[in-house]
């Protein structure tokens, strides 16, 4: 069920099952119909399927989910180079946000890379999801002056 925001204003609690854990094979579903849902403007090259697919080929363990028992809620992809981390695709279903289940991914996102080594992890967001900076903003992500370029070779 989703979590309305209280009369107060206040953010509610996590719900109680949730749970933040590696993403296993029968969440693949899950995952793909909420990446369709929360990014549906992404390019085809980053479509779901292949997104994810891509992700797993990687079998490096840094795909996390958040259920509450058997409903998928949210995602939190990272990577790590050895040099720098990076943190792609977090997602929380609509009817599930503000209530701290995207803090709980992008933490144990950051957990697991320090836990490797890590000491700097970068993001991105697009420029027409300005809404998200002040999120990231509140987790101690600072906006950096750089230019971000990319290139497809495939």
């Amino acid at each position: 069920m989703p979590h309305p925001r209280s009369s107060l204003g206040q953010q509610p609690a996590l719900p109680d099952r949730l749970r933040i854990r590696p993403f296993v094979d029968d969440d693949r579903a899950g995952v793909i119909a909420l990446w369709e849902r929360v990014f549906p403007d992404d390019p085809p090259h980053n479509a779901p399927p292949r997104m994810l697919d891509a992700k797993l080929a990687a079998n490096d363990g840094l795909l996390f989910v958040a259920a509450d028992t058997d409903t998928l809620l949210g995602t939190a992809m990272a990577g790590y180079d050895g040099h720098r981390g990076w943190l792609y695709a977090v997602a929380v279903s609509p009817g599930h946000r503000r209530c701290g289940i995207g803090t709980a991914l992008v933490r144990h996102a950051l957990d697991a890379l320090r836990s490797m080594g890590c000491v700097k992890v970068n993001l991105q967001v697009r420029a027409t999801n300005t809404a998200v900076v002040g999120f990231y903003e509140s987790l101690g992500f600072e906006v950096e002056e750089r230019v971000s370029m990319g290139m497809r070779i495939g």
